[in-house]
């Protein structure tokens, strides 16, 4: 019988494929579709990004992981649920809710821009990336950060992920996929970990005004934008860690950046075993920074003012504050940031909006309720 499953749900695909521009495919208990092309999305280009076989097929499949809550224990949870396209897939909320409905110790990051600037990244991730992964960097493998949030007691429950491919197996839509990502229908463990990495991987903030001017188009800023980058890049000296002429998921190692005199999360200092790393917590891109408040690893400020009138006059003098943020007598800095400057710098962050990757189908969420 299952055989006989198995095969009928081949020939059907098989079928729509012929005969369709997209995919219907009835989900358990005709609850939800997936609604995909007839033929893969261009996630990247075969000629300058990765060399493995079928890499647009398994980003495809990597979606419909990705947005699937049967990847958690209660089958609601999906990494879509806490990564949310229009948000520039942060959140949108101070902490993430599980699938307990319990929740998460920090704010959720957005996870574009997994693979900065390096064009060769895809075939490099799965022995290991050049920046850590998460607040605390606990992580450096993309596919390993894939099973974190599954494996997680709060996010979505799975125990074990070795269950996984036999939950997936008995879903109508999934063997056509794995089949025609790898030339045969078997799920595993590894394969469902790949696919998901080739989609966040896929996932790409590049197209932004600021990028049309860092490009050459001295027109894309207006006064008051271009007025924010300069204090950005040097009264301020923002650029230093928020590096924007890149575009890494990291964008310069750990730092205290004052938040609390005492802080009570150890950050990277949980990692390293190094109580010089106490309070330390990654840097993240900023690309996208005006869709995915609230900030800080904790959510504490709920708008990019809140963010400035932390630098301006909030910073605490924590043991392990960054030597950039601490005065000529070694304690917290006050950078005295004025109302006008921070509508320049706020109206610079805003530059930073990748309006196309927020808006692209091949991003969004492929199930569909009837």
């Amino acid at each position: 019988m299952r055989k006989l499953l198995y095969v009928a749900s081949i020939a059907g695909f098989i079928t729509f494929m012929i005969s369709c521009h997209k995919s219907n495919i009835q989900a358990p208990a005709g609850t939800t579709t997936v609604e995909l092309p007839a033929t893969a999305a261009r996630y990247y280009n075969a000629q300058t990004e990765g060399y493995n076989p079928g890499i647009n097929d398994k980003a495809t499949l990597g979606r419909v992981l990705f947005y699937d809550g049967h990847l958690s224990v209660n089958n609601v949870i999906s990494c879509g649920s806490c990564h949310k396209q229009a948000r520039g897939f942060a959140d949108g909320k101070q902490f993430s809710t599980g699938f307990e409905g319990r929740l998460t110790g920090r704010n959720s990051q957005s996870i574009a821009n997994l693979k900065g600037s390096d064009t060769s990244f895809y075939t490099n991730f799965l022995s290991g990336t050049n920046f850590p992964l998460f607040w605390d960097g606990r992580e450096n493998i993309v596919t390993n950060l894939v099973n974190r949030p599954i494996t997680n007691h709060v996010e979505m429950g799975i125990d074990d992920a070795s269950v996984l491919p036999g939950k997936l197996a008995a879903l109508p839509f999934y063997p056509p996929l794995f089949q025609k990502a790898y030339g045969d229908a078997t799920i595993t463990s590894g394969r469902i970990s790949e696919c998901v990495a080739a989609f966040l991987v896929s996932i790409q903030a590049h197209n932004t005004k600021f990028d049309r001017y860092k490009n050459g188009d001295m027109t894309a800023l207006n006064a008051l934008e271009t007025q924010g980058l300069n204090l950005f890049t040097t009264k301020y000296n923002c650029d230093n860690c928020h590096r924007v002429m890149t575009n890494n998921y990291y964008s310069s190692g750990f730092v205290d950046i004052g938040l609390d005199e005492t802080p009570s999360d150890k950050g990277n200092g949980n990692v390293t075993g190094n109580s010089f790393d106490d309070g330390k917590f990654g840097i993240p891109s900023l690309r996208n920074i005006a869709l995915t408040g609230p900030y800080m690893h904790d959510g504490r400020f709920k708008t990019l003012n809140d963010v400035l009138n932390h630098y301006s006059h909030g910073i605490q003098n924590s043991p392990n504050l960054d030597i950039l943020l601490k005065s000529n007598d070694n304690k917290a800095r006050a950078m005295d940031i004025s109302e006008q400057e921070k509508q320049a710098l706020i109206a610079f962050l805003n530059t930073l909006t990748d309006y196309s990757m927020i808006s692209d189908p091949k991003f969004s969420n492929p199930f569909k309720t009837n």
